[in-house]
């Protein structure tokens, strides 16, 4: 099947961002429409890594099948998925193509905190960008990397300002790295007022307000589907209620949310670890049809291929066991430590990348040959190391915890 580039280009008029109505979200995701879902991605994946442009195609086979309102809460139209079925689709999704599947998991996760009861958004505000989601399959994320502050996970205040004016706010900043901006209508921007005591935090823009421009930046290595490209914003124009969440700098310092944070860490790991078990499979087909004239018989034959690929199973094997572990957990109410989701998204990205690797050392020149995907899996895969939270982060969150002195109750309990 060849890919219409056409279809993947942005486009002129509004379809991109104001799609056709999807279907509706199905209550449950049926093995066969995810393999489905699998197969059509899959189908032109290398042409999406090739173009590094946005794969418009893919999103409309995505809200075709409701996958944008998948936690959605059920009263407002959406699945109210939990994190097990969720998991399930973003592992479908990257199975066929990981860029696709990484803005699937933003959009998730978005509308997941958003429908959330504890949420500080004005309602009215929160219930519009959700029912876009189920009426329209719309897309959002957060807008939060700069390039003077980095990620906001690491402190700092934003140099992404919002001036009072007398029917709202102007914004004003510039992002980096806004994964998927070409097929997104709901942008979060993180900010800061320009109050004598400034207060920190999220501006809903809406993706063609005046004044936001694209820069046409990404050419990446891996994940180029995402065309992550910079925002520019120059005086924005958005209503007063779009500060949609504004508090003190030090009010964001307190402890994450154990349960957004296991969802995070679940979806990101299982999109990388779905790239992991592409890049095994392919191995496993290559070893079992090589068969070099020096030999006379497969490499699947060989004692160290087979020791090879034991330790991918080993590997994969920990993967999925620790994923299960921590979505029953976050399903049954008890979501595993912020500390301890982090150290699940670095075992498992860890794991990911060892077994492409791994995978590259068995098959030689094959794998890192362009027209084989298993290049492709390892620049894919390697984007698992940038995500929030980043490995150092995740390991000194864990071992200050596990430093506090003994007469102290333990904060994140063990789960690992």
């Amino acid at each position: 099947m060849s890919l219409d580039l056409a279809a993947l280009a942005p486009v002129d008029d509004s379809s991109a961002t104001h799609p056709a109505a999807p279907t509706a979200t199905p209550a449950r995701l049926e093995p066969e429409l995810l393999a489905f879902i699998t197969r059509s991605l899959a189908a032109t994946a290398a042409e999406v890594d090739a173009a590094g442009i946005f794969p418009h195609a893919n999103f409309e086979l995505l809200r075709r099948h409701g996958l944008p309102a998948l936690t959605v809460p059920r009263e407002l139209g959406g699945a109210g998925a939990g994190l097990a079925q969720a998991r399930e689709a973003v592992a479908a999704v990257a199975r066929g193509e990981p860029a696709t599947a990484l803005v699937l998991v933003m959009q998730l996760l978005l509308a997941r905190l958003l429908g959330q009861g504890d949420c500080r958004w004005p309602a009215a505000v929160r219930e519009k960008v959700l029912r876009s989601a189920v009426r329209e399959g719309a897309l959002g994320n957060q807008l939060r990397v700069e390039p003077e502050l980095g990620t906001p996970a690491r402190g700092g205040l934003p140099g992404t300002v919002a001036r009072r004016t007398a029917g709202g706010w102007l914004l004003s900043g510039h992002k980096l790295y806004t994964t998927g901006i070409d097929g997104l209508r709901w942008l979060v921007v993180w900010g800061r007022t320009d109050e004598a005591e400034p207060r920190t935090g999220q501006f809903l823009v809406p993706a063609d307000a005046p004044g936001l421009s694209v820069r046409r930046s990404w050419d990446h290595l891996g994940m180029r589907g995402t065309a992550s490209d910079e925002v520019l914003l120059d005086d924005v124009p958005i209503p007063l209620d779009h500060a949609v969440d504004l508090r003190a700098p030090a009010a964001w310092l307190t402890r994450p949310d154990p349960e957004q944070q296991a969802w995070m860490a679940v979806l990101l790991a299982s999109l990388y670890d779905a790239v992991a078990r592409n890049a095994r499979d392919w191995l496993l087909d290559f070893l079992r049809r090589r068969a070099p004239a020096s030999l006379g018989a497969p490499l699947a034959t060989l004692p160290r291929v087979q020791e090879a690929a034991g330790e991918i199973e080993l590997l994969l094997l920990a993967s999925r066991a620790q994923l299960d572990a921590a979505t029953a957990a976050a399903d049954a109410g008890r979501p595993w430590s912020a500390a301890d989701s982090g150290l699940l998204k670095v075992a498992v990205t860890r794991n990911a990348i060892a077994v492409v690797e791994l995978a590259l050392r068995q098959s030689g020149n094959h794998g890192l040959d362009r027209a084989n995907p298993l290049q492709r899996y390892h620049r894919d895969v390697l984007c698992g190391r940038v995500h929030t939270p980043q490995d150092d982060s995740a390991l000194v969150a864990a071992g200050r915890a596990a430093l506090q002195p003994a007469s102290h109750p333990h904060p994140h309990g063990r789960t690992l």
